[in-house]
């Protein structure tokens, strides 16, 4: 499955727009990571914890996403897309959208 922020392509051309997919996840901060947090805010730099749970969370949407693509019978999304939004205290949700599309001719590594 190919995904790219582009519109197009360079060197394929699309056959056939099969529609808007989507994949998200809702995650919840955790009470150990709430520490660590709270001690790397107080002496500064990044915060890895936090980074590596949004680093999952794009993870499993994009994989959420590439399954319905998949299902509808794409062998690629453009124009991909991330939100974020907070849905309560302490929770987020990642969502990422695209545009499913068969290829004409699928190329390269990803095949």
């Amino acid at each position: 499955m190919i995904l790219v922020s582009t519109d197009e392509i360079e060197g394929e051309s699309i056959e056939r727009v099969l529609g808007l997919v989507r994949g998200n996840t809702v995650r919840a901060r955790h009470v150990g990571r709430d520490i660590m947090a709270g001690l790397r805010n107080i002496v500064g730099g990044e915060i890895e914890e936090y980074t590596r749970l949004l680093s999952e969370a794009r993870q499993t949407a994009v994989g959420r996403m590439t399954q319905e693509a998949e299902a509808m019978g794409a062998n690629a999304i453009v124009g991909v897309r991330f939100m974020t939004s907070a849905i309560m205290g302490g929770a987020s949700e990642i969502l990422v959208y695209g545009t499913a599309v068969v290829l004409a001719h699928k190329s390269g590594p990803a095949d």
